[in-house]
């Protein structure tokens, strides 16, 4: 029996993954399985280029519903608000120590974590070691270059 993982996420990151579904199960499939059966008239199955793309599209729509219907069975939705500690869902502007720069992260399901707008995973080497931690704490964090040290400055 496979261990089932807690996935973190906020209430838009939710409803985003269960409009995800909708989509994929109301208009997506059927599209496919028509395509199917369209290339399905064309004859000899063998040789038949759209139908191997359809059942190959289908595969992965299907695939996709299981992974949505999993993540949102499994959700744990990020309560919102201010904590004296980092949590999930946390704002958290650190500081590096080495070379005094500041930078500001989400903390946020590795469902949600996109780099580029700062949202940052809680399974990620910083938030692993920062999450529990308050305003002022120093933590060395490990990473495949070596280990560095933040500071916590702020918690939003």
């Amino acid at each position: 029996m496979a261990l089932k993982q807690e996935n973190f996420i906020t209430k838009e990151g939710l409803d985003e993954l269960k409009n995800e579904l909708e989509n994929l199960t109301t208009n997506v499939r059927p599209e496919v399985i028509n395509s199917i059966k369209e290339a399905r008239a064309l004859g000899d199955l063998s040789e038949n280029a759209e139908y191997h793309a359809a059942r190959e599209k289908q595969g992965q729509i299907e695939s996709r519903i299981r992974e949505l219907e999993y993540l949102i069975e499994n959700a744990t939705i990020i309560e919102e608000g201010t904590s004296s500690e980092v949590r999930v869902g946390s704002t958290v502007e650190i500081k590096y120590i080495d070379d005094d720069e500041i930078e500001e992260y989400k903390i946020v399901g590795s469902t949600e974590a996109d780099p580029f707008e700062n949202k940052i995973s809680n399974e990620s080497p910083i938030a692993k070691v920062i999450i529990g931690k308050k305003i002022g704490d120093i933590v060395s964090v490990e990473s495949p270059n070596g280990s560095y040290d933040i500071k916590i400055i702020s918690i939003k």
